[in-house]
Parts: C-alpha cells; structure tokens; sequence
C-alpha cells in the first residue's frame, strides 16, 4: 500500500499535468500562411523583409535548413532544400509535425523556375493551373527511337508517343484550386516587376514580339517539375506534347521546375490525413532561365550562359507573393472560411 502522503502529491501532480494540457494545447501554432521555398536564394527575401523572429525546429527538416521561420501576424516561411526528395521529406515533416495547426493554413509554393519564352521572360511571375510530372514516364534514347516516332519520351503503359497512359502513381498532375489561382492574379497582376540591364541585354537574343524578348509580367499558365535540369529546344518540344497528353489538351506549361509535384503530392497525403486544406494552396514560379536556346546559339552554350534573370526571379517571387500574403493575413476574418468571392 502506498503512504497517504504519496497519493495525495500524485494526485496533485496529476491535477497539475492535467490543468497545464489546455495550456500547451493553446501554444501549438496556426499560421495563417505558409510559404514554402526550395533554397536560401529563394528565402532570403522573405527573411530580409518580414521578421520572421520565431523560429521552430522541426525534425524530419533538411539539416540545412531545420528550421520554420515565423512572424506575430500569421506567416512561416520554410525551405525545403532542392529536388524531388528533399521537397516531399521536408514538406511531410513540416505539416505532421504537431506543434502546428494547418487546416486552416493557406500555402504559398513560391520559387524560380525556367521559362518557355512563348509565355514568358526573365522576372516574370506565372502563377500555375496544373502541375504536371515530366518524369514518370518512359524514355529511350533519340539515337534508338523508331524513325516515325518524333521523341522517345511514351506514358507509362503505352507502346508509343502520344498514347495515354496504361498505369502510374496519381500523382502525374495536380489542378489547383482555381477560385484561389484567379483572386491571387488579380491580386499581384499590376505589381511593379523587378529588372536588370543584364537581364534586358540578354532576352534581346530572342524573338521580337513573343514574350521572351519583353519586359516581364504576371500570368497564368501551367508548370513542369522534374529532378533532371533539362534544356534546349528539341526536350522543350517533347515537353510540350507531354504536358498536353497528360492533361488531355488542357495544359500548357510556361515555367520548369525541380520540385513542385513532390511537394504537392506531400500536402495532398497530410489534406488526406485531414491536416491541410487541399484548396488552399497557391503556386507561384518565376523565371531565373529560358527553357531552350535562343536563334543563333547552341543549347550548350544557352545553358551555362548568364542570363541575368536570378535576382530578379528571387525578387518577383517576393514582390508578388507578398501581395497574396498580405491580403490573406490583412483580411483573415475574410479568409478563415475560404477564398472570397470578391
């Protein structure tokens, strides 16, 4: 038999534990957005321009980059590190980690990517409908593809390019709410773009009158994420066709990127878990490269230039991320219960 002593302390002690849950409870944190970059470049605006003072260890987070950053008024910032698996471990480790609530959060996907200059330039900003993934598929070498074929690149399943897919994993394409995608354009579409002489210098290189030779912009259109750093013409080509086929028509992509179906694909495991709001999420890319090579230059040499367009990419990326950020946080009595109307 335990002393009447001992039992009335662990009966307080346990009074005590008891008393302090709804106080711990109340600590967990709730941001009203969370932006997700991929490397510092892309976060460092964030960080020089919020004060993002509150930082949150999280495990399972890139050893890199540990941490959420947080403000008082609602917004963290994480970084994920580059490519398809640091995005889909650090994304999962973020939203089943529990010392946050994110049902109710709003995600900003928000980095640079390279640009198809059919749709857009260096700086430009291009919110995406569809994110689509370039590499679950099959490919076979140029130099060993029938001589009919126009590239090696067939659907998983399928005996030649073009056919649909026999098979996959579901997670080839992810449409983003689109009530959310139309209220962030209209939101950011006049921001004052970033630029530079280098960048101007450079686009010249390309076709008068399509946008890769213009002052950037705001859109919206379609992004393409794999690991492999593609470039050039003829797998820009490839590509395209690609994109339509897996959307049956409706996609078009503008800008390339290293990381998005990954980290789509981890929000979407935690909205099945009933952690994230599936609707929530906004993707934002701007463009740091051209995708393909302008006239008169080799693919080669196109891919190791110095375009410029890096700085004004991490900025943009900033600038018109921010505005979506800010009417969320200014307005969260509004946004709470889902994206306004108006």
């Amino acid at each position: 038999m335990r002393p009447a002593g001992l039992f009335i302390k662990s009966v307080l002690a346990l009074s005590f534990a008891t008393a302090a849950l709804p106080a711990l409870a109340a600590e967990k944190i709730a941001p009203k957005v969370m932006v997700i970059t991929m490397f510092a470049g892309e976060a460092k605006p964030w960080l020089a321009e919020r004060e993002l003072e509150t930082k949150v260890k999280v495990p399972g987070l890139s050893n890199e980059y540990p941490e959420v950053a947080c403000d008082d008024g609602g917004l963290c910032m994480m970084t994920t590190a580059m490519g398809f698996a640091n995005a889909a471990s650090s994304v999962t480790a973020m939203a089943f980690n529990s010392q946050f609530d994110l049902k109710n959060t709003y995600f900003l996907i928000a980095g640079i990517a390279g640009v198809d200059p059919s749709d857009g330039t260096l700086g430009s900003a291009h919110w995406a409908r569809y994110a689509i993934d370039a590499g679950l598929r099959h490919e076979i070498d140029p130099r060993q593809i029938p001589s009919d074929w126009p590239n090696g690149v067939v659907a998983l399943g399928a005996k030649e390019p073009g056919k649909k897919a026999a098979w996959g994993s579901g997670t080839e394409v992810y449409q983003l709410n689109e009530t959310l995608l139309q209220k962030a354009y209209s939101l950011s579409k006049d921001v004052e773009l970033a630029d530079n002489d280098a960048s101007k210098a450079y686009r010249a290189a390309y076709a008068k009158g399509q946008p890769g030779s213009q002052a950037p912009t705001v859109s919206i259109c379609d992004t393409l994420s794999t690991d492999t750093y593609w470039h050039g013409t003829k797998i820009a080509e490839g590509m395209g066709d690609w994109v339509s086929l897996m959307t049956e028509g409706k996609g078009n992509y503008c800008t390339t990127q290293m990381e998005d179906n990954a980290t789509l694909t981890a929000l979407k495991r935690a909205a099945d878990a009933g952690l994230v709001d599936f609707n929530r999420i906004a993707l934002l890319r701007t463009a740091s490269n051209f995708d393909r090579e302008p006239a008169n230059m080799s693919a080669s040499d196109s891919l190791s230039a110095k375009s410029g367009g890096f700085m004004p990419a991490t900025q943009n990326a900033y600038r018109v991320g921010g505005n979506l950020v800010d009417a969320i946080v200014a307005d969260w009595a509004t946004w709470q219960s889902g994206v306004p109307a108006k």
